[in-house]
């Protein structure tokens, strides 16, 4: 409404404009002579310039006819073009015009207009392949799915835009949340241009997402084929899938497969810690307890963990807790101030009924970061040192509400994850898992708040004044029954008790 009132004012403006220019003509004094073979022609102001308009339409008239009579030329010479070119050009200029006020339109998120100016395009060019993508595009954007569906669909007829109709199908279908359609579009697709980036990444997440491992290995290396991806990322990422393959094929019960995978996976990533972990079970299964703890000393190194550590124990199943204990020496002194170091030793040493040790592995952990894996094991060596009752339900009280420490957390989504998989659970988001602490509104605990897992061994009851025969503590789960039976029982102990340092 206001583009045409501005249309008509600028109108009139310009009628009027024209008014006073002629009027101011016919005014003016004197005149224009013209003299030319004895023919002399005197003409006022306001002839001489219309006689100027009228010579400057002659001229683009002459030039029209001139350009005619060269294509009449070239189509006598043999040219069957030259006139349907000639006739067509102010079509085609007309057309591409049309074609770029729909471009624009587009940009600037007028989809009914881009529709309609891809519509006048196509009259006059006869061009769909440039067309039809418009007006699927604006279609999808004035949020028209059935006639942008429609168009792909003609996209899908020609050799040269039929890639662009697979991708705009697919991408419907992602929306929709139909992935087994859209993960054989992505396949046809990358089929047709395998260096198609975007492509890729839709392809292997799809496989992921399907557990087509194989598959997506394959995508993974025409990745790297094409530079589409880094050396060192590939080589992690065909890790995690390779792992991924072998933990399939464990689940059809292929045990030789498997380990073999997994002892693939940790080859091209040693520091991919479940890759580490399945690739020691594989070993151990050969009898190839040296090359188990190489492996894990090695991931080790690169990242200490829990899983790790359990891996090491499960080496020597059947050991006491004073040979475990010798030896796990040579893993505790590759990082021995790390974190998760220090907690290990103090469970080793639990285990092996030496609470001063324990308590001293611990150090300032308590104080400095103090989470409920930490203050659960000081709740067992203050159990274990004889203290109270009220002492080891005061830390016990602290664990339940302490941070629960590093998690597997999509970096993505940042959503924790019980166990490491290769496809987060959340966001779908491929290789996004890491070892880290999450955010203290989002922790949970992945093993419980009194888990100690390489505890074997026996913890005394000192305060009950008598050695019991068999193990107070047997198993981490045990700790964890305990701490509800005794929070229920008597909440205002637990609120009144302090921890002793």
């Amino acid at each position: 409404m206001l583009w045409s009132l501005i249309k008509i004012v600028v109108f009139v403006a310009l009628v009027a404009a024209a008014a006073l220019g002629a009027a101011y003509l016919l005014e003016m004094e004197g005149g224009v002579r013209i003299a030319f073979g004895g023919i002399e022609v005197n003409l006022t102001p306001l002839n001489a310039v219309i006689g100027l308009l009228v010579m400057l339409v002659a001229l683009w008239l002459l030039l029209k006819l001139a350009s005619l009579a060269v294509a009449l030329l070239k189509f006598l010479n043999g040219d069957e073009t030259a006139l349907s070119r000639y006739f067509d050009r102010n079509r085609e200029r007309k057309g591409f015009q049309a074609l770029s006020e729909g471009m624009m339109a587009l940009a600037s998120g007028e989809a009914r207009l881009a529709m309609a100016k891809a519509s006048k395009a196509e009259k006059y060019l006869g061009k769909p392949e440039l067309t039809n993508l418009l007006t699927a595009q604006a279609a999808e954007m004035a949020g028209d799915r059935k006639k942008a569906e429609e168009v792909y669909k003609r996209l899908l007829t020609d050799d040269r835009t039929r890639f662009v109709g697979v991708r705009g199908i697919m991408k419907q279908k992602l929306a929709d949340g139909d992935t087994g359609t859209a993960l054989k579009l992505a396949e046809k697709a990358i089929a047709l241009k395998p260096k198609h980036e975007e492509t890729q990444d839709v392809l292997l997440k799809l496989q992921a997402q399907a557990k087509d491992w194989s598959g997506a290995r394959n995508t993974l290396s025409m990745k790297l084929k094409y530079g589409m991806l880094p050396r060192d990322v590939h080589k992690r990422r065909d890790a995690v899938l390779a792992l991924s393959e072998a933990k399939g094929v464990l689940d059809e019960g292929k045990s030789i497969e498997a380990r073999e995978e997994a002892i693939e996976a940790n080859r091209l990533s040693p520091d991919l810690i479940p890759a580490a972990v399945f690739a020691a079970a594989g070993y151990v299964e050969k009898g190839k307890l040296r090359h188990a703890a190489s492996l894990l000393k090695k991931a080790w190194d690169a990242q200490p963990h829990p899983d790790l550590a359990a891996a090491f124990a499960a080496i020597v199943p059947d050991e006491t807790p004073q040979e475990r204990l010798k030896r796990f020496q040579p893993l505790l002194k590759i990082h021995p101030d790390h974190r998760e170091t220090r907690l290990l030793l103090a469970e080793l040493n639990i285990a092996a009924e030496d609470f001063p040790a324990a308590r001293r592995a611990l150090g300032e952990l308590i104080e400095s970061d103090p989470d409920s894996r930490a203050l659960t094991i000081m709740a067992a060596v203050e159990r274990g040192e004889g203290g109270s009752d009220a002492v080891v339900k005061g830390w016990l009280a602290r664990a339940l509400n302490a941070p629960r420490g590093p998690q597997w957390v999509c970096q993505n989504c940042h959503n924790i994850h019980r166990e490491w998989v290769p496809v987060c659970e959340n966001c779908q988001s491929f290789d996004t898992l890491s070892w880290q602490a999450p955010p203290e509104a989002q922790a949970t605990t992945t093993t419980g708040v009194a888990m100690l897992p390489l505890i074997v061994g026996a913890v005394e009851d000192k305060s009950a004044g008598s050695e019991p025969e068999e193990p107070v503590v047997d198993e981490p789960e045990v700790i964890d029954a305990e701490i509800v039976d005794e929070l229920s029982e008597d909440q205002g102990e637990v609120e009144e008790a302090k921890p002793e340092k």
